[in-house]
């Protein structure tokens, strides 16, 4: 499987997709409440239909599982499947904001082994497919992102979720000396670590595959490290409705780079 194909074949698709969904919400979008009390428009469903069409047609043997579809959510014994989430971050969509994102990320034997991710909205996009092979393409520039990894020598910068931090977060955040943290929401946390620009990210055990795997496999393939809190590696598709069953995840900008700063020992990553 040539992966460098694949996902090469699909950014010219991924930027239409990021174009389609800015036009469609400047025309008005069309929302409503789905049966697990989350928003949706037709911007999502539209630009699923894109991407799964294009995605459908470069990997035809390949099923794919989107946020907006039933279609193999059923299928509990795939290893290879694609896993989609149109648009991450549909509150900020819908509400004109720009931290939203669209998401694909190619799974193998369960393994992230490529993903990409636009936001369109920033005018960045992402994509990887391999170690080493984790780049941004911004203003027509291509620049790779395993040359953002750094040893960080300021204040440990974290990324959450939501302002309110909680007790176990908290925690976290003491035992490694995070100074500074900042609100974001969507996958582009992951894109944004991957980049250099903050050094980790502790995810609340809420999230569903889809909106992680792309993310996975950019951060990893950028050099970067994810795991469960008990430093369990994440396997896809084991998991009935690709809900993600975890207690913390920890995503690292570099595993060596903060062992070196925190002096500490390697098993508590």
């Amino acid at each position: 499987m040539d992966l460098r194909k694949i996902v090469e074949d699909l950014i010219e698709c991924f930027l239409t997709a990021g174009d389609l969904a800015i036009e469609l919400r400047e025309k008005g979008l069309i929302k409503k409440i789905k049966s697990d009390n989350t928003p949706v428009s037709n911007g999502d469903l539209e630009v699923n239909n894109l991407i799964s069409k294009v995605i459908s047609k470069i990997t035809p043997e390949i099923p794919i599982i989107s946020e907006e579809s039933l279609e193999n959510k059923d299928k509990s014994n795939l290893k290879n499947f694609w896993l989609i989430d149109p648009i991450d971050g549909t509150y900020d969509y819908i509400n004109n904001l720009e931290e939203f994102t669209i998401n694909a990320g190619l799974i193998i034997d369960n393994k992230p082994v490529a993903g990409l991710i636009n936001a369109p909205a920033k005018k960045r996009m992402f994509y990887s497919y391999g170690e080493g092979n984790a780049y941004e393409l911004c203003n027509g520039k291509t620049s790779n992102l395993s040359n953002s990894i750094t040893k960080n020598k300021g204040p440990i910068k974290f990324i959450s979720y939501s302002n309110k931090i909680k007790p176990e977060i908290q925690k976290i955040y003491d035992e490694l000396g995070v100074k500074e943290n900042i609100k974001m929401k969507s996958s582009l946390k992951f894109c944004v670590v991957a980049a250099g620009e903050y050094d980790g990210y502790v995810a609340e055990p809420r999230a569903y595959e889809w909106d992680i795997a792309a993310g996975h496999a950019i951060l990893e393939h950028a050099g970067g490290y994810i795991t469960t809190h008990d430093e369990k590696k994440f396997l896809y598709g084991l998991v009935i409705l690709f809900c993600l069953i975890m207690e913390l995840a920890l995503l690292w900008e570099c595993q060596l780079m903060m062992q070196e700063i925190m002096n500490l020992p390697q098993n508590i990553i």
